[in-house]
């Protein structure tokens, strides 16, 4: 195996990445405190070209150097806002169609690799605080909650790998389809 120069990539520019189609992702991030999620999210809406990243309540927001160590200048491609009320945010995307899912432990979660998405459903991924989740307001607007299957001693993953995780099995799903 011979690893891949940057060249052989055939990477994105930023402004071809701006103008191109997005897949029907939406991610909200409800009060995350750490800059190096923030950074990594930006990273990961990158990769799997989501619509829009949504920084709301207290998430940081760029610029700031430990999101950009993070993001390594996904934040400069990646559509995103920064709103400071997480539950007006979320009623307001829920109102333009689009199904709002809390990514969280609950009775009613459904696991990931049984959630069926539809690729002409746009959706709209609510990722909560590294302590406390998801907040309890939140869930109430969510239309369904999912979680991650695990087999460990811990019962979550940091928010940023959970990210990762859920985005690619929902763009797995619309790309199959």
């Amino acid at each position: 195996m011979q690893k891949l120069s940057q060249e052989a990539l055939n990477r994105l520019s930023i402004d071809e990445f701006r103008q191109s189609p997005k897949f029907p992702l939406t991610v909200v991030l409800e009060n995350i405190r750490s800059l190096n999620n923030v950074g990594s999210f930006f990273r990961t809406a990158d990769a799997f070209r989501i619509e829009k990243l949504y920084l709301a309540g207290y998430t940081p927001s760029p610029p700031h150097r430990e999101i950009t160590k993070s993001a390594l200048g996904a934040e400069l491609a990646v559509d995103w806002e920064k709103q400071e009320d997480p539950l007006r945010l979320v009623q307001d995307l829920k109102r333009t169609g689009r199904t709002v899912i809390a990514v969280e432990q609950t009775r009613e979660s459904i696991m990931l690799q049984d959630f069926p998405v539809r690729p002409d459903q746009a959706y709209v991924l609510v990722f909560g605080n590294e302590v406390e989740g998801v907040s309890q307001e939140l869930l109430d607007e969510a239309d369904y909650s999912i979680e991650i299957p695990q087999f460990g001693t811990k019962h979550s993953f940091n928010v940023s790998v959970c990210a990762g995780i859920v985005l690619w099995d929902f763009l797995k799903k619309i790309i199959k389809k």
